[in-house]
């Protein structure tokens, strides 16, 4: 047979065309006409019906009674307006709040004052733990670690000398010979008050949080530690299949629910706080887990920005959450999210651990074979990081410190040794994240768990913003004007990796141009965000203003900073100058300040979720079992608060 293609195949190809009757019926081009709409104006009808018939009987009984009419009505309202704040204080005995993130789960009800935090961590039984597959922790030091340490200790040297601050020439030779030289003090375990009490594993098949990271590393039988999230995105590369993944990511959840839930599942409803800017994949295996396998009647989504302004109280801040693994940025309006502001920078505190051991470990730290891939190890260097890390120079000298080595087994080792500048030049990579290690971070990324398609023409459509944009691509400019929207960035402080293998954009129909916004969207998601946190701020700031001088002035006057990362000594402090470094023509309405009220900034986040799950009335984004039966995901698209 002859080909009518001229491609040999036999089969005509047909052409994709529009069906042009569809431009002229209202198909859902009408409120009543969708479900959610339909549901939730049945929902007020229902509750006005029950208000007029409450209201009919007591004025029928009124006049049996012989009592005034207008005093029945004034009744029947308190009775409704009392009945209103029973119902919302018993939805949020019934509310359960869960944040996930790449170190921690915060997770409680709505009522509670403060969340269950529970470490996001997984040991199952295996028969290699985690140090045993991979390479130790942290990558001892290279030629460009060296060359940018050594470049930024003398720039912080020059630093505090204009700053009048006393510099001692030979600093840096007394700590590394003091470590070099003294060994550590062994004490017996029985002697040691604070030992550790670990985890007896009886071949039980998986352990969460706290008793996961309190395994002996050589217990028996062996358990591998993992941790499904990191980067606040889904660990792909320590997973071989998906189901494993969503597996491990959805049961350290249900033990957390399982220790808060009190009677049947099907009565409490679940606020579920996600990335400002999200996967559309991810979001939707929430929701199918949430509803048909967590039994939960119903489920609604906020940003985590947002949330943060609910717990804070606020109704404008430009919000900036440092977490363990990832930095937001993203700018708040009246109670929305600006979307072309958000940034999701990807590091954090871990980041800041590992430099600050490897640091350490140039410097002749005498506990030379630290692996931060080992339980014990990973949480004595968190501890030394919360400790001694700071971006207060005035504290800075050669000092003498001391910690103890606990491992399973074995006696207490008491090290001492001498840190400089390494305490501050570790926490200063928020703002040269050169020093990081950014060398594995997009490793098995959509591996697993593919990225979400347009219907139509294929190409990733998970959320991106200009901001986002500036920071994989930034632009160089000489522009220090508040008005406008780029900032020079310098390339020696600015690491961006790309995939081996970037996606190319999808081919368009024959005869359409391909759109170039669209082709720059597709290629930039696969790159790793990176940049200095200062101009990282600016950015988000200038795309969210759009030269509005006083929508400016309003978010550098407003910067609130959150996540547990933040609570480093002098951190908004150091920011507040940092950026007024950059834009002193704003240094008088630069404020960079905490939490209201003493808030704790790492779980301000969950603060505000829970008063988002309390109110009644206003908050149209829970999506029921019956509105997912009939539609499924596709009912983010009604019932997100933000363009989904």
């Amino acid at each position: 047979m002859a080909s009518t293609t001229g491609t040999g195949s036999p089969f005509e190809i047909v052409p994709r065309i529009i069906n042009k009757k569809n431009y002229y019926t209202d198909f859902l081009k009408r409120d009543d006409q969708i479900l959610a709409w339909r549901l939730q104006e049945e929902e007020k009808r229902n509750r006005m019906t029950k208000a007029a018939r409450d209201k009919d009987r007591a004025l029928a009984k009124s006049v049996d009674e012989g009592v005034a009419p207008e005093d029945v009505i004034a009744t029947a309202e308190e009775n409704v307006a009392i009945a209103d704040a029973e119902e919302t204080e018993l939805l949020g005995t019934k509310t359960i709040v869960i944040h996930p993130g790449s170190q921690n789960l915060r997770i409680g009800l709505a009522t509670d004052a403060l969340p269950k935090t529970v470490p996001m961590v997984i040991a199952r039984l295996s028969t290699k733990t985690e140090d045993e597959e991979k390479e130790p922790l942290p990558k001892r030091a290279d030629d460009d670690f060296i060359t940018e340490y050594n470049q930024m200790a003398n720039d912080f040297k020059i630093n505090r000398r204009n700053n009048k601050r006393r510099v001692l020439p030979n600093s840096r030779e007394l700590v590394t010979k003091w470590n070099l030289s003294t060994p550590p003090e062994t004490i017996s375990e029985h002697n040691d008050p604070m030992r550790v009490d670990w985890t007896e594993t009886d071949k039980k098949e998986y352990f969460v949080g706290n008793d996961a990271l309190r395994i002996p590393q050589d217990s028996r039988p062996k358990y591998e530690l993992k941790r499904p999230m990191k980067y606040g995105w889904l660990n792909e590369n320590d997973y071989s299949d998906k189901n494993s993944l969503l597996r491990d990511f959805f049961l350290i959840i249900e033990d957390s629910v399982q220790s808060i839930v009190e009677g049947p599942r099907e009565s409490y409803s679940c606020v579920f706080i996600i990335p400002d800017l999200y996967e559309k994949a991810f979001v939707a295996e929430i929701l199918q887990h949430i509803l048909r396998e967590a039994g939960f009647s119903r489920v609604c989504f906020i940003q985590e920005s947002l949330a943060a302004t609910f717990g804070a109280g606020y109704s404008s801040s430009c919000i900036v959450d440092v977490g363990a693994s990832k930095t937001s940025i993203c700018c708040v309006e009246e109670g929305m999210c600006v979307e072309n502001s958000r940034i999701n920078l990807k590091y954090g505190g871990e980041d800041v651990t590992s430099t600050f051991m490897r640091m350490m470990i140039f410097d002749k730290f005498h506990y030379q074979e630290i692996n931060l891939n080992r339980r014990h190890d990973w949480l004595l260097a968190e501890e030394l990081k919360q400790k001694f890390c700071t971006l207060d120079d005035s504290h800075i000298s050669v000092q003498l410190y001391e910690f103890h080595l606990r491992e399973s087994g074995k006696d207490t080792r008491k090290y001492q040794f001498k840190v400089y500048d390494e305490v501050m030049l570790a926490a200063m990579g928020f703002f040269r994240p050169a020093i990081f290690d950014h060398s594995d971070k997009l490793k098995g990324r959509h591996s697993l768990l593919a990225a979400s398609e347009d219907l139509y023409d294929g190409r990733p459509n998970d959320p991106m913003s200009q901001a986002q944009l500036a920071v994989v691509k930034p632009k160089d400019a000489n522009a220090t004007n508040p008005t406008e929207a780029t900032i020079k960035i310098e390339n020696k402080h600015l690491q961006i990796a790309e995939t081996a293998d970037t996606p190319k954009s999808s081919s368009s129909p024959a005869g359409s141009p391909e759109p170039q916004q669209a082709v720059e969207k597709e290629e930039e998601q696969e790159k790793l965000p990176i940049m200095p946190l200062d101009q990282a701020i600016i950015t988000s700031i200038m795309e969210a203003t759009k030269g509005d001088e006083r929508k400016t002035r309003d978010f550098f006057g407003g910067i609130m900073v959150i996540g547990g990362a933040s609570k480093t000594v002098g951190f908004n402090f150091y920011l507040e100058g940092k950026l007024r470094e950059l834009q002193p023509q704003l240094a008088k309405e630069i404020l960079v300040g905490p939490p209201p009220r003493e808030l704790d900034p790492s779980v301000l986040v969950w603060k505000g979720g829970s008063v988002f799950g309390k109110l009644r009335g206003t908050n149209d984004s829970w999506i029921g079992q019956l509105e997912f039966d009939r539609l499924g995901a596709r009912m983010l698209n009604y019932k997100c608060m933000w363009a989904w």
